[in-house]
């Protein structure tokens, strides 16, 4: 089965990121575009262009829809669009707040449809591997978790410097480091917070936010987020038994290169793929019937929720 997908939003994450997956992909196939620049949506090669996000999601031709708006956005048009009766895959973080992903929820419960949170990196076979490895025992107990996503860009006229768009770092950037908590610990049921220290910017935004805790009083986390400092990027899991590292400086946007993981003394090698293609791929597999690993609904609200914490301190 080909999936009808109709992109809302034609940002540069949809055009580099979304519009080869979906043309790279065996089950997809990108049939309509709505955004605020008509010229841009035909840019991306749609069969369709829509006026508005309501012509597109209620297109009978759609089947599954892409949200790859400003965060402040999401909770709207990703409810309208499972009311409508389409499948979803939005842009992360996949709200503002973890009331807002509740709705959210339940809306696709309601509609008996899919919401995927687009953590692409999650689908990586690096970053799947280290799953498998830490959750079969291979590095013992995990007693910490650290990581670093920061960079400096330029992000004048950009959602991401208004906080009441969601800007900031920490709901960027962030939820990829949180998402790592998510997949990497069995049970996150209880997590104290130690430690949250923010630059605010010019534009009110968070530019920097550094934070740490800890869950079930045993395993030590901690995470920065950043857009005013040098890029990197790191993941590092320790354990009773031994260490994980993400080597070679895209611990979460390896993306069409090849990459590698320390696995104690010993690198794993991966081949390069483009995690975007498997994402939208599995998701395609689910909807036509078929079982396929997707981010789930209780990461990405468990993930809301820390989130949720570490903005309230």
């Amino acid at each position: 089965m080909t999936i009808n997908w109709g992109f809302i939003g034609a940002g540069w994450v949809a055009g580099k990121g979304m519009l080869p997956a979906v043309t790279a992909a065996s089950n997809a196939h990108l049939y309509a575009v709505a955004s605020r620049d008509p010229q841009r949506s035909q840019a991306l090669g749609p069969e369709l262009v829509h006026e508005t996000y309501a012509d597109l999601i209620s297109d009978p031709q759609v089947d599954a829809v892409y949200i790859s708006l400003a965060n402040h956005l999401h909770c709207e048009w990703v409810i309208r669009a499972l009311e409508a009766g389409k499948h979803v895959l939005c842009e992360k973080p996949l709200a503002m707040s973890s009331d807002e992903v509740r709705r959210m929820i339940a809306a696709a419960q309601a509609s008996d449809r899919l919401l995927v949170e687009a953590v692409w990196s999650r689908w990586h076979p690096r970053f799947a591997r280290a799953v498998e490895l830490v959750h079969s025992g291979a590095i013992g107990q995990i007693e910490s978790i650290t990581s670093e996503f920061t960079f400096t860009g330029e992000l004048e006229n950009n959602y991401r410097l208004t906080p009441e768009f969601g800007g900031g770092s920490l709901l960027d950037v962030g939820p990829y480091q949180v998402h790592a908590w998510a997949a990497f610990i069995n049970e996150i049921a209880e997590f104290e917070i130690s430690d949250v220290q923010r630059s605010i910017g010019a534009t009110g935004i968070d530019v920097t936010t550094k934070f740490a805790g800890t869950f079930n009083s045993t395993i030590h986390v901690s995470a920065l987020a950043s857009f005013e400092m040098a890029e990197k990027q790191s993941l590092t899991i320790s354990g009773t038994a031994g260490e994980i590292e993400f080597l070679g400086g895209q611990a979460f946007t390896s993306w069409n290169e090849a990459s590698s993981l320390r696995v104690g003394n010993v690198e794993e090698h991966f081949a390069a793929i483009d995690p975007f293609t498997v994402m939208i791929e599995s998701m395609g597999e689910r909807i036509s019937g078929t079982d396929a690993w997707l981010v789930s609904n209780h990461d990405s609200l468990r993930v809301m929720e820390i989130l949720d914490q570490v903005k309230a301190n």
